[in-house]
């Protein structure tokens, strides 16, 4: 192995740190989402992502995309959700392999409960932390970083699905 000088040892760290940070807050968050609602966090990293796009649906590939799920346990996810009544495929006119996760009205009734409380809950660990300006900074970081590692993920994988039927907010990077 070659030796490690004083800054790849600090990148290491900086990275380790971000991996960290995100595992502990989606500890954190699970607690309070499994303690308060009956889906589990993965399934409300789903429903919250489509919740927030507009027309409240997202092409899978696009979902698989901004959750930390693969696409075989994005599947499986779904269907636990539409089991539950609150998500439903919806299969795309143009291209019948390309599918879309859509929120219900039961779907949208959860979410319009559950966002203001996580709000609450992220704000409540946020403002302690951050300053406002640290956190507009964090969040403008973490940003450009998503955005990279989306784009060489894409170019990695030999681009994207064919956007034949392409999502409802017509973005080919992750909702905000």
């Amino acid at each position: 192995m070659g030796q490690t000088t004083a800054g790849d040892a600090e990148r290491l760290t900086t990275l380790g740190l971000l991996f960290e940070s995100s595992s502990g807050l989606r500890r954190l968050f699970a607690r309070q989402f499994e303690a308060e609602r009956s889906v589990s966090s993965l399934s409300f990293d789903v429903l919250i992502r489509l919740a927030r796009t507009p027309g409240t649906e997202l092409r899978m590939s696009e979902l698989a995309a901004q959750t930390s799920l693969t696409p075989s346990g994005l599947t499986r996810s779904v269907d636990r959700l539409q089991e539950q009544g609150l998500v439903e495929r919806r299969i795309c006119p143009e291209d019948r392999r390309g599918a879309f996760a859509v929120l219900t009205p039961a779907g949208r009734e959860l979410m319009d409960r559950a966002i203001p409380e996580h709000v609450a809950h992220v704000d409540e660990i946020l403002s302690r932390l951050f300053t406002e300006e640290e956190e507009a900074t964090l969040a403008q970081l973490l940003r450009k970083l998503r955005d990279h590692v989306f784009d060489e993920n894409t170019e990695t994988c030999g681009g994207q699905e064919d956007n034949v039927c392409p999502s409802v907010a017509g973005s080919s990077h992750p909702s905000e």
